[in-house]
């Protein structure tokens, strides 16, 4: 696993390059907003890449409530945490495209609204787990992914039922895409998943080794706790029977 980590990582940095030229110079412009749109190449897959990683904490979070596992709870922890990173870049780089688009950096729009609402929960999830020292904030935290993931298709087919301002879907909805553009934007979704893979390797290796030195310190300090206070410390002898054991000089 060690010698796969740099690889992977070294595969995942070209893969990136490569989706970002893809993206800047390789994808057609289109034609009504310009340069403009090329934002969708990173606006888009970190959306699919945040659901996808709020799908993972969906079912890690379920197993947990199920069987207890930490191995699971760890899991859940990590793909919230590299979920809500991703969901950020979503709420950053829309407000950019709709700028020049729409005239204005944000509205209370439906699409937008529940993934600012998305946002909060997951968010709301981590606070929890980091603030929280109650043996039922697993548990707690677990059920919050399992609301919160309904949130989820709630944000993604809101375009769908309701009037929005949002553009409709280019994939299985009422729009459409150039060939070369969804080429590029498979390409950079790609790209976007190994590097949420890589992450979460990375950040689910710490969590466990975190847990596995909390829990050393744990047993260290319930051992301490049960040692009699007379073998923790050697008892010391007066100073005349010390003088007196030694005899005459």
């Amino acid at each position: 696993m060690k010698r796969a980590f740099p690889i992977f990582a070294a595969l995942t940095a070209l893969l990136l390059a490569y989706a970002f030229y893809e993206a800047i110079w390789v994808a057609p412009m289109e034609r009504t907003m310009g340069d403009v749109q090329r934002i969708f190449y990173y606006h888009v897959p970190s959306a699919w890449t945040a659901f996808l990683l709020f799908f993972v904490n969906l079912v890690a979070s379920i197993i947990y409530l199920v069987r207890r596992n930490a191995k699971a709870d760890a899991v859940a922890v990590v793909a919230a945490e590299v979920g809500v990173l991703f969901c950020t870049v979503v709420l950053v780089t829309g407000p950019i495209w709709a700028r020049p688009v729409w005239g204005i950096w944000w509205t209370w729009d439906i699409r937008l609204t529940t993934t600012l609402v998305l946002w909060l929960i997951y968010v709301s999830y981590l606070v929890l787990r980091r603030f929280s020292e109650s043996s039922q904030t697993p548990k707690l935290a677990a059920v919050l992914a399992v609301l919160g993931a309904l949130d989820v298709p709630l944000v993604y087919f809101s375009i769908w039922f309701f009037r929005t301002q949002h553009p409709q879907p280019v994939i299985g909805g009422g729009g459409s895409i150039d060939p070369r553009m969804l080429h590029v934007l498979l390409i950079n979704w790609l790209a976007f998943s190994c590097l949420a893979f890589l992450l979460c390797w990375v950040r689910y290796r710490l969590e466990w080794l975190e847990r596995k030195v909390e829990e050393a310190q744990a047993l260290e300090s319930l051992l301490g706790d049960t040692v009699p206070s007379s073998q923790s410390a050697p008892v010391k002898l007066p100073p005349e029977k010390t003088q007196s054991s030694m005899g005459p000089q």
